[in-house]
């Protein structure tokens, strides 16, 4: 029988092999409050037989796409993907004219898209490729991820995924967690390429989503995309999703923005321990700095709930040594 004294001297060893683990697999993020965070988080909820143990079956994780995972300005990259299909379609549909969120698109006017809000967006792109089979628009997003570059960064989108978090990923993954993505992005857009990019399936993505209905067509059975918009997976809609699709409540949530307040509200309200990050975007020289002013990506009524409940805010200035892979 081990005595009290050998007892506590194994469980500060698995606590030490457990922060060295973290360290090591942490390697993009600086030490400092917020990496200390995460990897004391993951200790306790992992930690057999402590008071704030998780079963793995519990360890559920949510993330938040964009400006989260990956690069969100100047515009959400959906939303340029979606330009180039209204480009492509506007000939087919003269109306879109006089159609307030065409136009600020084709303007990349984000204040203008920010008052108009995602839904009519989002409608517009659904017009845009209503029609379509469900393999025919997941090839038009492979095709296009293939071609495109950031207007500024001048990289294939796929490229701007943020290393520290990739990081992060695997690490809960590692340590018995099951991660999701839930953004306000359509779900068919990122179950092309999130596998690749984060590790995540496609059965493991909540996003909002289009009306899609059966048929057959020349003898054999398709998916159509139809013209209706049937769920917005943003700000309050995002611990809908999570409800409807993983019936867990998180115990842990990421995000950078007011549209993931609610899906990081939920988390916290559960019982035991939990873990709310937001990052903050506040790099101009390897990325971009915004906040509480910005039209994409706003941080505002998150930030003041994160410093009033001790919410780790990660700066992506100072915790991070770098954001992207194929910076060194």
């Amino acid at each position: 029988m081990s005595t009290p004294a050998t007892w506590l001297a194994s469980l500060v060893a698995l606590v030490i092999a457990g922060a060295a683990v973290g360290a090591e697999t942490l390697s993009s993020w600086n030490d400092g409050p917020a990496k200390q965070g995460i990897v004391t988080f993951v200790n306790a909820v992992t930690q057999k037989g402590g008071k704030d143990f998780v079963p793995e079956s519990e360890r559920i994780a949510v993330f938040d796409n964009d400006g989260t995972l990956w690069s969100e300005q100047p515009i959400y990259t959906q939303f340029a993907f979606m330009l180039d299909q209204l480009r492509a379609a506007a000939p087919k549909h003269p109306e879109w004219k006089s159609n307030a969120a065409f136009n600020a698109l084709l303007a990349q006017d984000k204040k203008a898209l920010a008052e108009i809000g995602q839904k009519p967006v989002l409608e517009l792109l659904v017009t845009a490729n209503s029609g379509m089979t469900v393999g025919e628009y997941d090839q038009s997003i492979r095709n296009w991820l293939r071609s495109a570059r950031h207007p500024q960064l001048k990289r294939p989108y796929t490229e701007l995924v943020y290393a520290p978090m990739q990081e992060l990923l695997a690490y809960l993954r590692a340590s018995g967690f099951k991660t999701f993505i839930v953004s306000g992005g359509s779900v068919e857009f990122m179950r092309p390429w999130a596998e690749q990019a984060y590790g995540i399936p496609p059965e493991q993505i909540i996003g909002s989503q289009q009306d899609v209905s059966f048929a057959m067509r020349d003898g054999k059975p398709v998916l159509t995309r139809a013209p209706q918009i049937v769920f917005v997976d943003d700000g309050p809609g995002k611990p809908v999703g999570i409800y409807r699709q993983i019936g867990r409540r998180p115990i842990a949530a990421f995000g950078n923005s007011d549209g993931d307040l609610q899906m990081l509200q939920v988390t916290a309200a559960g019982e035991g321990r939990r873990l709310m990050l937001l990052v903050h975007h506040d790099d101009t020289e390897r990325e971009f700095a915004y906040d509480r002013q910005s039209h994409i990506g706003k941080l505002d009524k998150a930030w003041d709930q994160a410093q009033a409940d001790n919410w780790i805010v990660v700066s992506m200035k100072s915790d991070w040594n770098r954001i992207f892979a194929f910076q060194k």
